[in-house]
């Protein structure tokens, strides 16, 4: 059976089958998503939890240890890695490939739930989780300065409003704050003046605990209309806490002011952030696992606009680093790497066929197997990476053979005097099972990368997977189109005797003449038995 016979017969056909499946290849480029490596991360959640002047033993016993209780009894946890330190608690888990990160998010959720009753009741922020892996880099660096407003208002700015808005991009797993935290009364106590007063540090605890009760006031029924007390127990500034009763001594208050000096401030005021010598806040944003890298940033740069447009005047949002300037031009030098060799390779075969037509056969053929790669690629959700790239590279020299074989043993038919349309039909029959076969036994080299396991089996699998697509691509060319064109391209020698040998079957137009070249093509057919 003649697999080729049926494209070579239907030029036209052929033709526009080979432009579909350039036109497919093309647009599974431009749709294919750009990173530096195969999406590849195991999925990691990291939860935090807070409890400022807590020493790093007390992190252990009264949140760190309730925690892990709970999350060894997740399904799929890879591994458990804790740190404790002076008044925080950071926990990181690691889950198996296969398992979906925003299910076992709702796990660790459950788990934090189940440990609430274990944990301190005076955690001023409950147990909080971000689906990222600590060991990354930020992939986005912003800084949020001014010349007038206050890095005070700056710091709440950015920890109330541009944080969240910036966590509910698609891809974002943790939006940081650096260098202003969060703004906070801070009260420094005169212990001389405390003691005179007779009084302890718990005193001023519980009289500033009982200030800030946030609850329900209750409501005034009357006959007709009933009221609902809203009144805010909430202390915001440094004022209002300055006169606060604390206790009584001879029937005479004793405030706040009287014992402590109540500022404005943050905190955490031994941090600070800068930016081209001005002091500033700093947004490290990370990516979950799992999520494009480029395309996350392309998410965040539409996102900036808006964001400044929201911000006071004289504030200021700054990109100071962006992950994907590096990515982008490790993939264009890849991507020059691939066309020199593809011009390379053309150009060995023009020195070795030394002839135009064979060479733009050869020519046509690789970057179209290419081509094709990049929208089974699409197909498949693999991405433009240096892996895949390096693959394609490789893959240049095995996808030109197939096409170099099926020329040759048609230009050998040509040499023993046959027209070029023969000669496509005899050559591709004889060498279409060759062809295969060596498909075949090049796909047989990368069973073992399709088959390894743990992340760099999966990060190695979509290389082997392209570089196999690439060969299977040119196959299915080799067996298609490259027999068409030489039956329509290739010209035999003047000098080429019919029924014998000659030299140079790639040169120009045969000696015979229209009815013999008709006669011949008949008689063809019939030794064939095929209609066509």
């Amino acid at each position: 059976m003649n697999v080729s016979a049926p494209f070579i017969t239907r030029p036209i056909a052929t033709s526009l089958l080979g432009v579909a499946v350039m036109v497919g290849g093309l647009l599974g480029y431009l749709w294919l998503p750009v990173s530096a490596l195969p999406q590849v991360d195991f999925p990691s959640i990291q939860v935090t939890t807070q409890l400022p002047g807590a020493s790093p033993d007390t992190m252990v016993a009264l949140v760190t240890a309730p925690l892990e209780r709970q999350f060894g009894q997740i399904p799929s946890l890879a591994t458990m890695t804790s740190s404790s330190s002076y008044g925080i608690s950071q926990v990181t888990l690691q889950f198996d490939l296969n398992r979906d990160i925003d299910s076992a998010s709702q796990d660790v959720q459950a788990a934090i739930n189940a440990a609430a009753s274990a944990l301190p009741r005076n955690l001023p922020y409950p147990p909080i989780y971000s689906k990222v892996n600590p060991a990354d880099t930020p992939i986005v660096t912003l800084a949020l300065h001014s010349d007038t407003v206050a890095l005070r208002n700056l710091s709440d700015l950015a920890d109330t409003l541009l944080a969240q808005r910036l966590s509910e991009i698609s891809g974002v797993g943790n939006v940081a704050t650096q260098g202003g935290i969060k703004p906070a009364v801070r009260i420094q106590v005169d212990l001389a003046r405390l003691a005179a007063y007779g009084m302890a540090l718990e005193d001023i605890r519980q009289a500033i605990v009982n200030a800030n009760v946030a609850g329900p006031k209750g409501a005034f029924d009357g006959a007709f209309q009933s009221y609902t007390i809203a009144a805010n127990d909430q202390l915001a500034a440094a004022e209002a806490y300055r006169t606060l009763v604390i206790a009584y001594r001879n029937s005479a208050p004793i405030m706040l002011r009287d014992v402590a000096d109540v500022v404005d401030g943050l905190e955490n005021a031994k941090v600070s952030g800068w930016h081209n010598g001005v002091q500033a806040v700093i947004i490290d944003i990370r990516r979950q696992p799992g999520a494009n890298v480029v395309q996350t940033v392309k998410n965040i740069q539409a996102e900036l606009p808006r964001l400044r447009r929201i911000l006071p005047v004289g504030a200021k949002l700054t990109v100071v680093q962006d992950r994907t300037d590096t990515i982008r031009a490790s993939i264009h030098d890849v991507q020059f790497t691939l066309v020199l060799a593809v011009g390379l390779v053309v150009l060995v075969v023009f020195i070795f066929l030394r002839t135009v037509r064979a060479t733009i056969i050869a020519g046509v053929a690789l970057p179209l197997s290419l081509i094709a790669t990049f929208g089974v690629m699409w197909f498949c959700g693999f991405s433009l990476d240096n892996l895949s790239l390096m693959a394609l590279t490789i893959g240049t020299g095995f996808v030109v053979d197939d096409a170099i074989v099926m020329i040759e043993n048609i230009v050998r038919h040509m040499e023993d005097g046959e027209d070029a349309f023969d000669a496509a039909l005899r050559g591709a029959s004889e060498i279409g099972f060759t062809v295969i076969s060596l498909t075949v036994s090049l796909i047989a080299v990368f069973i073992p990368l399709l088959f390894m396991t743990g992340l760099v089996g999966r990060m190695f699998r979509e290389f082997a997977l392209t570089l196999t697509i690439a060969v299977v691509t040119s196959a299915v060319v080799s067996l298609t189109l490259t027999p068409m064109m030489c039956s329509r391209l290739l010209r035999k020698h003047p000098e080429a005797p019919a029924g014998g040998t000659g030299g140079g079957g790639l040169g120009k137009r045969g000696a015979h003449s229209p009815g013999e070249w008709r006669e011949g093509r008949t008689s063809f057919r019939e030794r064939l038995g095929m209609d066509i």
